[in-house]
């Protein structure tokens, strides 16, 4: 008598590796969609930051900003468009060396209005604990700055998003 035979398995193996590839597309389709929500929550953000500095209610109506204000508000105002532009493209193309591309530009401008506010420092609390506390998040921001600048110089050498996704 002879053995009876295995049972077998109604799918193949390329069946598997199909339903793999299926899985990793649905995965890789869902952060695309997490990435533009992201690019387009920022987008908003940056257009009503925009609004809230230049125009309702404006920078003039924040008491502790002194007049020294108009001398780093251009700056300021370059940083929130290059960031918005920056996430207009990511949300109309999405790729992993355009974004990198675009980090490394808004960064910079962030990098250029942070060291003009070092340099103005139009806040009314000189003198007062809020000076060290201000000058120390203004330090942090430009290490920061430097440090995403450098980051995402190298995202854009390798190709990939943040976390590894290309």
């Amino acid at each position: 008598m002879s053995a009876p035979a295995a049972p077998q398995s109604s799918q193949s193996p390329q069946s598997a590796s199909g339903r793999h590839a299926t899985r990793a597309g649905r995965r890789e389709a869902s952060r695309a969609s997490s990435r533009r929500g992201g690019y387009a929550g920022s987008l908003v953000v940056n257009l009503v930051m925009l609004w809230l500095v230049n125009v309702w209610p404006g920078w003039q109506a924040v008491p502790f900003l002194t007049a020294g204000t108009v001398l780093v508000i251009g700056a300021v105002n370059a940083s929130i468009v290059a960031r918005a532009v920056a996430d207009l493209v990511n949300l109309v193309f999405d790729l992993p060396r355009l974004r990198a591309l675009g980090d490394i530009v808004a960064i910079c401008f962030g990098l250029v209005a942070l060291v003009r506010i070092w340099q103005v420092f139009p806040l009314d609390v000189i003198g007062t604990p809020w000076e060290v506390v201000a000058r120390v998040l203004l330090a942090i921001g430009i290490v920061g700055s430097v440090i995403g600048i450098i980051d995402a110089a190298v995202r854009l050498l390798r190709g990939r998003f943040p976390g590894g996704a290309s």
